[in-house]
């Protein structure tokens, strides 16, 4: 039983790294330009066919590094041409639009790469397990879990750092304020946006090596990445990392003793943090508004 426990609770802490860097994204778009980004998870499906299409070309190593940045790419010009017209309407309407744009992306791969399932491939020597004992802990999700703290270090690295990150930050707070000091409001949008983008694009490439690969892979840890937002609190990244990984392990642990409650369980949490909290765990009170 303990070894069970310990393989949910390993394997909820992956997913939940997953919930995380598209949270993070989500989070990093929606708090400096206020747009609610519902195909968040098709630039993570469309990384994760990228990095599958080119792997035989430049190998998996070039797929994981190639993919990303060409899907924040993406994300650069969809805002430039599309999202940018719409900040000063209601924000009613770039929720819609990203809801159609979703069901594009997920329809264009389905069209390129076919609806059925594709096997991702991964280096034989990252499929080995690491432990005879432990033998679900190989050497790719062990990677992955690094990978994902050095993403996240960088991203806050950046965000403390930076000019850019530090322009991000204040953007947040008051944006106005940021544009009279000389800043480049659109330039400043338009970076934000495709460095979320980016994060999407790599929990696509990680996610598909353990999921494998299908149209719907990103409509699947979008609904989580939402509730991870909620549960840290809006306003909040390291919030919003935290509550990726709770409902990440919270499900994980779930599947060892109710398994039919798997899913429920992290819209149970946010409830209960919202009755508790209802800024969320490290979010600011008022944020919501």
């Amino acid at each position: 039983m303990a070894q069970l426990v310990f393989f949910n609770v390993f394997n909820g802490l992956i997913v939940g790294a997953f919930y995380a860097l598209m949270a993070l994204g989500l989070s990093l778009i929606l708090n400096l330009s206020g747009v609610i980004n519902f195909a968040h998870g098709g630039f993570l499906a469309i990384a994760a066919y990228l990095a599958y299409t080119l792997i035989p070309h430049v190998g998996f190593w070039g797929g994981l590094l190639l993919a990303p940045p060409l899907t924040a790419a993406l994300g650069l010009l969809i805002e430039r041409f599309l999202i940018r017209r719409l900040y000063r309407r209601d924000p009613l309407y770039g929720l819609l639009l990203t809801f159609g744009l979703a069901y594009v992306f997920e329809d264009a791969t389905r069209y390129l790469w076919g609806a059925q399932s594709l096997p991702y491939p991964i280096p034989a020597s990252l499929t080995t397990p690491i432990s005879s004992t432990y033998f679900f802990l190989t050497g790719y999700r062990v990677f992955m879990v690094f990978l994902v703290a050095a993403a996240v270090g960088a991203l806050f690295l950046v965000l403390k750092r930076t000019r850019l990150g530090i322009r991000i930050r204040a953007g947040t707070h008051d944006l106005e304020t940021v544009s009279v000091l000389g800043t480049n409001v659109r330039i400043l949008r338009n970076l934000n946006f495709g460095l979320g983008i980016y994060l999407a694009g790599l929990a696509g490439v990680l996610a598909a090596g353990m999921l494998g690969l299908e149209p719907t892979i990103g409509s699947s840890l979008i609904m989580p990445s939402f509730v991870a937002i909620i549960v840290g609190g809006l306003g909040s990244l390291p919030g919003t990392l935290l509550g990726g990984l709770l409902i990440g392990v919270a499900s994980g642990v779930t599947t060892v003793f109710f398994p039919s409650a798997t899913e429920a369980v992290m819209y149970v949490m946010m409830g209960a943090v919202l009755l508790v909290r209802p800024h969320g765990l490290l979010g600011e009170p008022g944020r919501a508004q």
